[in-house]
């Protein structure tokens, strides 16, 4: 049975009256799932004139419930909390401006008892990974530096920013209208570069960036460092993983059409880590080569009106070629989207499907490797139930969402997963996040390909203009693959309930966002 614990539940269920009060004021974009503000800083914008300080804080509390396949003897059911919190300052003065940030994070209770020696069964849930990452450490605890930049704003949307920031490929413009902005914030952005954000201690990059454009195109290109964090609390050092980003978006068709194209570099110099992949384990240990890849791709949403509702369409495309170590690289990946939404009904109830699928590697012994890598993502966008993610992957799913107030969104997704290749392995995790380990997990598939099914519901409701409550429960039955593994029990449930706070202040005016 999954445990919530009290403290984050009261938070969550007992709501000021004053908080129901506010549900008639205008509501704020709902965020991607596991993504948070690229800068809490944003709250609130200086005037150029007096130049003041903005003041920010923003706080995530969330109780985690896990209970992961079963690996008797070792602890597959267990809750813990954790706590993100970032505060900022930050000042425009004429075209120049910049932001300082730390971050304090904390994980109470993660399990000591969560990680199998069987190396196949390895991490039991995200709480096993905690534990791990921070030197065995049921409490972890830091603070760090999480963002620090110098941007010049040119006129329009031109900008150039040199420091350590956030980036999240795939929302580089600003669409007007809510389903073309939802399905780029939930089915488009950081599918392969993103901050991870469902985790505590995030990612951060090291870099520059610029943006140019208009009203209807941007240029984007970034070139940066990773940061350490993710599940290791201290985000401070850099490691030796490196990218380079290109990106070229344009609206058409009166804003109904969204395309962008796009090139990713990728180095991973982390030569004494062993990778994740499908070769003999000795054989891995031996491969000390850098990884370097190239991927290279595009994507295109469209929305068309048509009867008591709005038609959306998504594609999203990519091919990787390069160097994994010793090998050649050549892998691909595509999603085909469709839905429907019903604008003209009250609470707009939206019906969606779509279908992905990566390559995967069918022989552990040639010179090539055929396994997508997904780079540096945010996997929880697009596995809510994050077991599982996009390399080796097949996904069928179908998703309903509906709003029932402006400020409070519904939504449940069913999905029905494969591995591509059962040669191959069952990947999981969001990628490089400290010098230690290589960030994705490798779990053999031993020749099988059928995966699992998840079923999920998610609730997210914008209280006020400060305060949001979340809430997730996810279900998921493991097949052959899962049960080639865990044989004892081949089922799998996370269910989370969250407190998002933020406020800011402006000096010298004493307005309060």
């Amino acid at each position: 049975m999954l445990r919530i614990a009290p403290v984050v539940l009261c938070l969550t269920l007992c709501v000021p009256c004053a908080v129901a009060q506010s549900l008639a004021g205008t509501p704020n974009p709902a965020p991607a799932q596991g993504s948070i503000p690229a800068s809490p800083a944003a709250i609130s914008q200086p005037s150029p004139a007096s130049h003041p300080l903005t003041f920010s804080i923003w706080e995530r509390a969330r109780n985690d419930n896990w209970q992961w396949f079963a690996a008797p003897p070792y602890n597959n059911t267990y809750s813990y909390l954790q706590s993100l919190l970032r505060l900022s300052v930050s000042q425009r003065v004429n075209h120049w401006d910049w932001q300082a940030e730390v971050a304090q994070t904390w994980v109470g209770g993660v399990p000591n008892d969560a990680v199998s020696t069987v190396t196949a069964q390895g991490q039991l849930g995200i709480g096993g990974s905690y534990y791990a990452a921070n030197g065995n450490n049921s409490e972890p605890v830091a603070a760090f530096f999480k963002q620090g930049f110098i941007r010049y704003n040119g006129e329009g949307d031109k900008n150039i920013r040199l420091g350590r920031f956030e980036f999240f490929e795939g929302v580089e413009t600003h669409p007007k209208d809510p389903t073309m902005l939802w399905l780029q914030n939930n089915r488009m952005q950081q599918r392969l570069i993103g901050n991870f954000g469902f985790s505590d201690a995030l990612r951060s990059f090291d870099g520059i960036d610029a943006h140019f454009g208009s009203d209807s195109w941007d240029l984007t290109a970034m070139a940066g460092r990773a940061t350490q964090g993710v599940f290791n609390m201290n985000g401070n050092p850099e490691i030796n993983v490196d990218l380079q980003y290109l990106g070229f978006t344009k609206t058409a068709a009166h804003g109904r059409v969204l395309m962008r194209a796009f090139g990713i570099g990728y180095h991973d110099g982390r030569t004494g880590i062993t990778k994740s992949d499908n070769r003999a384990a000795a054989v891995r240990a031996a491969d000390h080569k850098n990884i370097r890849l190239g991927t290279y791709g595009g994507d295109v949403i469209a929305t068309q009106p048509a009867g008591p509702g709005t038609f959306d369409f998504v594609f999203w495309g990519a091919g990787q070629s390069g160097n994994w170590g010793e090998l050649s690289q050549s892998a691909g990946a595509a999603t085909f989207e469709a839905g429907y939404r019903l604008t003209k009904v009250p609470t707009t109830p939206w019906f969606r499907g779509g279908w992905w699928r990566t390559t995967g590697d069918n022989n552990a012994t040639d010179t090539k490797n055929n396994t997508f890598f997904q780079v540096l993502p945010t996997p929880r966008v697009y596995a809510r139930l994050p077991f599982y993610n996009a390399m080796n992957s097949t996904d069928g799913f179908v998703q309903i969402i509906d709003k029932p107030y402006k400020t409070w969104e519904l939504r449940s997704d069913l999905h029905w997963l494969d591995l591509t290749s059962g040669h191959d392995l069952w990947y999981s995790g969001g990628g490089a996040f400290d010098n230690k380990v290589f960030g994705f997990t490798g779990r053999p598939a031993n020749g099988h390909t059928s995966f699992a099914s998840v079923f999920d519901i998610s609730s997210d409701w914008q209280a006020t203009k400060n305060i949001a409550f979340n809430g997730y429960y996810g279900y998921g039955w493991g097949k052959s693959v899962v049960g080639a593994i865990y044989p004892t029990n081949k089922n799998i449930q996370l269910g989370y309930v969250e407190l998002i706070y933020r406020w800011g202040v402006t000096s010298g005016t004493g307005k309060m966002k």
